[in-house]
């Protein structure tokens, strides 16, 4: 593939005009919706967060400032404290206006959510992932045991590593998704990595979202 061939499709991904997050909120409820491919029946299922890492409603204040970065494709996800390291490959809506999924198939694949800005971009950046699937656990099984002042990082396509810090660990029921609270802009370089999570049944799946609220405090 050519450069020029490599600049237009970065240029497609990039998204020309970013809908109001109210709207975005509900669709991308709904897309996560379809991240039920999973069995929910292993002997322990997954970990959900405990209520002490409640992400803080004010804006974090230990927080060193990190200036923004430009626009890049994300290429990677390290979660050390969990041992995630997974390829992310970017999602969009699909006809029907829901957020694709990664492939199920692949239980260690992220996917950025192209409607959203990129990792280190100002704004809030979402990355989601399969909690499981009918072999195992996936990509993002562990989610709900990390705590505060763990660190995500994420390798962009621009060889720099966006590197973020978990100010709160929360599940959601999807029927009641705060999307306002989870994917508002707070003014800073912000991450939310989203999958599946509370309680489970076989009719409806997952009845929940685990949410992992974060925000850049380093560039590498």
């Amino acid at each position: 593939m050519s450069a020029f061939e490599l600049a237009e499709e970065e240029e497609e991904l990039r998204p020309k005009k970013r809908a109001p997050w109210g709207v975005i909120a509900l669709v991308l409820l709904t897309g996560l919706a379809l991240i039920r491919n999973g069995s929910g029946e292993f002997d322990v299922g997954p970990p959900q967060p405990a209520s002490a890492a409640a992400a803080d409603s004010r804006v974090p204040g230990t927080f060193r400032s990190v200036q923004a970065l430009p626009y890049a494709q994300p290429d990677r996800v390290r979660i050390p404290a969990i041992r995630v390291d997974a390829p992310v490959t970017p999602v969009g809506l699909d006809p029907d206006g829901w957020v694709a999924a990664p492939p199920p198939e692949d239980p260690n694949l992220a996917g950025w959510f192209t409607g959203a800005v990129s990792p280190g971009e100002k704004g809030t950046a979402v990355v989601v992932g399969h909690v499981d699937n009918k072999q195992g656990p996936a990509v993002f099984y562990g989610l709900g045991a990390l705590k505060k002042g763990s660190r995500v990082e994420v390798a962009r396509k621009d060889g720099k590593t966006a590197v973020f810090e978990i100010y709160g660990i929360e599940v959601f029921a999807k029927a009641n998704f705060p999307g306002d609270r989870v994917y508002g802009s707070k003014g800073a370089p912000e991450l939310r990595v989203i999958t599946c999570g509370g309680g489970f049944s076989k009719q409806h799946g997952y009845d929940g979202n685990v949410v992992v609220f974060a925000r850049l405090v380093e560039v590498r």
